[in-house]
């Protein structure tokens, strides 16, 4: 049976961390991923959590009879300086060990890097995953990696090339609807190819930015590197979610026991309440229409 997360980083300014299983409950989700917040541990920080915390939030997670699927920081693996790729060995192994103290034995992140220090950037990587596979190991613990918009990889088939090449099954892929368009929108041939070594799927819409010949997003001055996408509700974008689906159950991915799919939302805070419980039901029809 395909679990359904929720990402509850909408309401980071509002819920504090020991009260997002009860929130979860409260929307009709049953499971949960933990991602940066204050009190859990913001982007390329250590975690703020401790064991008598992670004692307290699992008590609670019980009671209010959810249950973690997996955690999310977000730590500079692709450097490109070195005290950067130091940081991210040394806060990672935490999380690591943070997901095995939740029986949430899924890690999920993202490469970061510098795309215009791409050689540099993947050369951290690898040497960020030398000294992490070993803690994996030692845990159980998976790590996956989406390759966000920015990163120093972010076409999804190099990235996956490049996690190939690490030949350990302890580390896998993160398919991000809301960043289809920056992977290459080939979700009908990477995702076979991919296989068993998909480890989550994160739903939320975006636009097409290479649509209207470039001119969807104009910024000024003309050039500028930057990455735009959205996190919407899901038919709120470009994003084929049927296609999708239908992948994900012709790879077999919607039968795993394992399977995760996580929703997460970002530009709907003010009705974070209605967009959760709409991605749920949603999500429940994706599925079973394929």
């Amino acid at each position: 049976m395909v679990r359904i997360a929720l990402d509850p980083t909408p309401y980071n300014d509002s819920v504090h961390l020991l009260d997002f299983p009860d929130l979860v409950a409260r929307l009709g989700y049953e499971y949960l991923q933990l991602t940066p917040s204050p009190d859990f541990g913001r982007h390329f920080h250590h975690p703020k959590v401790d064991s008598g915390m992670i004692a307290k939030l699992k008590k609670r997670a019980r009671d209010a009879g959810v249950t973690f699927t997996s955690v999310l920081p977000v730590q500079r693996f692709g450097g490109p300086e070195e005290h950067q790729l130091q940081a991210a060995i040394r806060n990672t192994t935490r999380y690591i060990e943070i997901a095995a103290e939740l029986e949430a034995p899924i890690v999920n992140t993202e490469f970061s890097g510098r795309p215009e220090r791409e050689e540099e950037s993947e050369n951290c990587f690898y040497r960020a995953m030398d000294a992490l596979i070993p803690v994996l190991e030692r845990e159980g613990v998976t790590l996956n990696f989406d390759p966000h918009p920015d990163d120093f990889v972010e076409d999804g088939l190099e990235a996956w090339r490049i996690i190939r090449g690490l030949n350990t099954d302890r580390v896998g892929f993160v398919y991000v609807g809301s960043h289809t368009f920056h992977m290459g929108d080939r979700a009908t041939t990477l995702l076979p190819e991919i296989g068993d070594r998909l480890g989550a799927v994160y739903t939320a819409d975006t636009f097409d930015h290479n649509r209207s010949n470039g001119l969807r997003y104009i910024t000024n001055p003309p050039g500028n590197a930057v990455r735009v996408h959205q996190h919407l509700a899901i038919g709120d974008g470009d994003v084929d979610w049927a296609e999708l689906f239908g992948v994900l159950k012709q790879t077999g991915y919607l039968d795993r026991e394992d399977a995760l799919i996580v929703s997460n939302v970002f530009a709907e805070d003010e009705r974070a309440d209605e967009i959760s419980r709409f991605q749920l039901a949603k999500i429940r029809e994706l599925i079973a229409a394929a």
